[in-house]
């Protein structure tokens, strides 16, 4: 089927599933593959729970006006996702980076919402399929649409724009994550900057932190950037205080002078003026800026402050790399409080480096005084540590509920198949 007359479908029947257990009557159904399924075995049963049509790229049965054979559903998928987005001439406001990319596309996507009809990626579908899923959730109405764009491997981000033709880019950062696939930090900066040059190729405008001297770098030949940052840009701030929660001064750009974020570190900084920076870009109302950025509260993991049993708990356990474990250990040292405890989970995806990635991050504890250090599984286990280990996160569950902390300070944070979070479950 052409992807103009599957288009057509799609716009009576306009929304897209790929799990038949969160099925609605009427969606249409794109039976995905992958290693441990196959979904065309399931385009019956979506039928019958009242999918319009499915997609299909394998049938051996009878024809049936209701299910659509492609060549490659994932394929077809992409089709759809990038036709859908060239029927619009709407900012596409494209967020990739090594750290903090989801925190600055909720707060870049709160603050735009405020004031204009703004569709975002929901949680973390940053990804080949959660891309495409994420622009055909876009409505006619849109004003802007913001899209989160993860990776872990060179030419994936080259091949997200192909589908989401961002008409503005963002790249938070550019850290130590994903270092096995990109093949190292320079292999990262490459990676990420598969964004800067698709806007570059097309024309488009950046939004950028001054103080990172490599986005300089991988910016060059872009011919609009909004730079933001500590010292320069359109707008400046720095950290007024960061205990518990992070307020930012602001000293330039905008009529008000401080915002008080929910956000938990001061590593949130560049993240806060990122939205903010944006947000003044496109005409948001000041007032309308700072309302957003302070009623915006942390969810899945990310930078919260949880207060349990008289303890002040920092969960932060979505994801972890070398740059946001040093981070949040760096933050946490400079919390002042009689008893603070650590419990890290290992870190992943870092490839040959990871053992050495993870004796600095050892050796970066080193240097404060804790009450207690608490390790959980990865490459922890193949380090001499003064440190307690534990192999996963339920037995560090154990462990936290027989010590009966009180008035105490924590940090939680790993990568996120150390499920660290299952530490603070009932």
């Amino acid at each position: 089927m052409e992807i103009s007359a599957l288009y057509s479908i799609y716009k009576q029947y306009p929304s897209v599933e790929t799990d038949t257990r969160k099925l609605k009557k009427d969606d249409l159904f794109f039976a995905l593959k992958g290693d441990n399924f196959n979904g065309n075995a399931f385009a019956e049963q979506a039928l019958a729970a009242g999918a319009a049509y499915a997609v299909v790229d394998e049938w051996d049965k009878p024809a049936n006006d209701r299910i659509i054979i492609v060549a490659d559903v994932l394929k077809a998928l992409q089709a759809l996702a990038k036709y859908h987005r060239e029927q619009f001439s709407i900012p596409f406001i494209g967020i990739t980076g090594s750290n903090g990319k989801t925190t600055t596309k909720e707060l870049v996507s709160t603050v735009l919402a405020s004031h204009f009809t703004t569709y975002t990626t929901q949680g973390n579908l940053n990804n080949h399929i959660g891309i495409p899923l994420t622009l055909l959730r876009v409505k006619p109405d849109a004003q802007i649409a913001v899209i989160e764009m993860g990776a872990n491997h060179q030419k994936e981000i080259e091949g997200y724009c192909i589908y989401a033709q961002p008409t503005h880019g963002i790249i938070t950062n550019a850290g130590k994550a994903h270092l096995e696939g990109f093949g190292g930090i320079e292999g990262v900066r490459k990676g990420k900057g598969e964004l800067y040059a698709y806007i570059r190729e097309h024309g488009g405008s950046i939004f950028a932190y001054d103080d990172y001297d490599y986005l300089h770098d991988m910016s060059k030949g872009i011919n609009v950037i909004t730079w933001y940052g500590t010292q320069k840009g359109s707008v400046t701030g720095n950290i007024k205080k960061s205990e518990p929660l992070l307020e930012v001064a602001l000293t330039a750009g905008v009529t008000f002078s401080s915002v008080q974020t929910q956000l938990v570190g001061d590593y949130n900084l560049p993240n806060v003026l990122c939205a903010i920076a944006v947000g003044k870009h496109f005409g948001v109302p000041d007032e309308k800026i700072k309302q957003a950025i302070e009623n915006y509260a942390p969810g899945n993991s990310r930078s919260q402050l949880i207060e349990r049993d008289g303890n002040k708990i920092i969960l932060d356990a979505y994801n972890a790399n070398p740059t946001s474990m040093k981070a949040a250990i760096e933050n946490f040292a400079k919390i002042h409080a009689a008893k603070k405890i650590l419990m890290l989970g290992g870190m992943m995806e870092l490839g040959q480096e990871s053992v050495q990635e993870h004796i600095g991050i050892v050796q970066l504890i080193q240097q404060y005084v804790w009450d207690k250090v608490v390790l959980v599984g990865g490459d922890f286990a193949k380090i001499d540590t003064p440190f307690i280990y534990l192999k996963d996160s339920l037995e560090a569950k154990a462990w936290f509920k027989e010590q009966q902390f009180h008035d105490a300070y924590i940090l939680v944070k790993g990568s996120r198949s150390m499920r660290m979070e299952r530490i603070l479950e009932d």
